[in-house]
């Protein structure tokens, strides 16, 4: 159908120079200028649609024809690797496509449950081996996503249900969701306590990745093999990140800047525009939950860091380099806590460019790793075979409020604490 369409516009375009000439010669005088050019334009686009024409008479014939003779034999141990790797692989997928035979490998997945053979649309997935591959590259690049606690998710689910303790504050009778402990002498009657739960949900989210590989490239299997990796696990994992930063919850994780536990500390007053003080870090720290404190990480836009080299402690009227920025500068932390700089924070200035966090205390779910798929046809007229990484995963913090004190109800802690715009 698709031929017979291009073929009718071949002709209708025929016709139309056909009908400029006519009309110059029925006038007896030359074509115009503006005549000429759309008999040239035409001509361009005549000779495009019959190259796509006979692309496609090509392809269709190659995939009427039988497939040629299988080019590599099943592996005599079953336990050898089937691909020398994920270049190889990928070439062999090409050669399918062109009609040069299914390599046996590609077929060996009937058994092991690895792949499924030709599909529909004239594609293979991709090895397991691969997949497991490209997730523990992209766990490599993150710088969040690999701090989390993750939960894997059966096969038979779409997400994970909790019940968790309800804890707004420390006080007595709040602590641990209700849970109360007595010495013996501190009463005649110990009071029953209930515990108070929240049920919490999180349900898989999608995050895909489409690669167009053209023909040339495919040729060098080591190449591709790198660049694929590289590539899908960078592109995957900086937007895992950046979700798990600041991202909304909807169709994707819920970040820490969208937590309602987190704290946004104020700028001192008087405080310049885009600048970062010794006291804001005193401040953000002194609100981190006491349990986060040794889980905790200082994400930070790096535009910030001169600000934290800089950083002057207050002395009389003048002031001297402070303790905290002598500590970054010496030993690249905070409070003894690693300091990271990511590009998903926000600019310097506004709130976002520096976050203080647990990220222990972020509930992760993900299934079955990567899937990953090739088709051997979506792009055949352009020598292209497109690759699909399917990543199923969402996220949510733990805590949805921040937690009053034991001893100062008006004193609030929380594993996710930052710093207000300073504007």
């Amino acid at each position: 159908m698709l031929i017979a369409q291009l073929k009718a516009q071949v002709k209708t375009k025929l016709d139309a120079r056909a009908a400029l000439v006519k009309t110059a010669i029925d006038e007896n005088r030359a074509m115009t200028a503006e005549e000429q050019k759309q008999y040239e334009d035409l001509g361009v686009e005549i000779k495009n649609l019959e190259a796509t024409i006979a692309a496609a008479e090509e392809q269709e014939k190659l995939q009427n024809t039988p497939a040629g003779p299988v080019i590599f034999a099943q592996p005599k141990d079953p336990n050898e690797k089937k691909w020398k790797g994920f270049g190889e692989f990928m070439q062999a997928v090409a050669n399918a496509g062109k009609g040069n035979g299914i390599d046996n490998r590609l077929l060996m997945g009937a058994a092991t449950g690895n792949n499924t053979g030709i599909g529909a649309d004239g594609g293979f997935l991709i090895e397991k081996e691969f997949r497991t591959d490209l997730l523990e590259a992209m766990r490599e690049q993150s710088q969040i996503a690999n701090r989390i606690t993750m939960i894997p998710v059966g096969a038979n689910s779409n997400g994970i249900k909790w019940a968790d303790i309800e804890e707004t504050s420390r006080a007595d009778g709040s602590r641990h969701g209700g849970a109360l402990a007595y010495w013996a002498a501190e009463a005649e009657t110990v009071v029953a306590s209930k515990i108070k739960l929240k049920k919490s949900e999180i349900e898989l989210a999608k995050l895909m990745a489409f690669w167009y590989a053209t023909d040339e490239l495919l040729q060098d299997s080591t190449a591709m093999e790198a660049l694929a990796r590289l590539e899908f696990a960078n592109a995957m994992s900086f937007k895992v990140d950046d979700a798990l930063f600041g991202g909304s919850g909807v169709g994707l994780p819920l970040g820490m800047l969208k937590s309602n536990a987190l704290i946004t500390v104020a700028k001192e007053s008087g405080q310049a525009a885009d600048t970062i003080l010794h006291e804001n870090v005193q401040k953000m720290w002194n609100r981190l939950s006491v349990r986060s404190r040794a889980n905790a990480v200082w994400y930070i836009n790096q535009e910030i860091e001169p600000q934290l080299e800089n950083m002057v402690l207050p002395v009389g009227t003048g002031g001297q380099l402070s303790p905290l920025a002598k500590e970054y500068l010496e030993r690249g932390t905070l409070k003894n806590r690693p300091v990271i700089a990511i590009e998903q924070a926000e600019k310097l200035g506004d709130k976002g460019d520096i976050l203080l966090c647990d990220p222990t205390q972020i509930i992760g779910i993900d299934k079955a790793g990567i899937q990953g798929d090739v088709s051997i046809h979506v792009k055949f007229l352009y020598d292209e075979s497109c690759f699909r990484f399917i990543y199923r995963f969402n996220a949510a913090p733990r805590k949805n409020a921040a937690v009053a004190s034991y001893k100062n109800s008006s004193f609030t802690t929380s594993p996710f604490v930052t710093l207000a715009e300073r504007a």
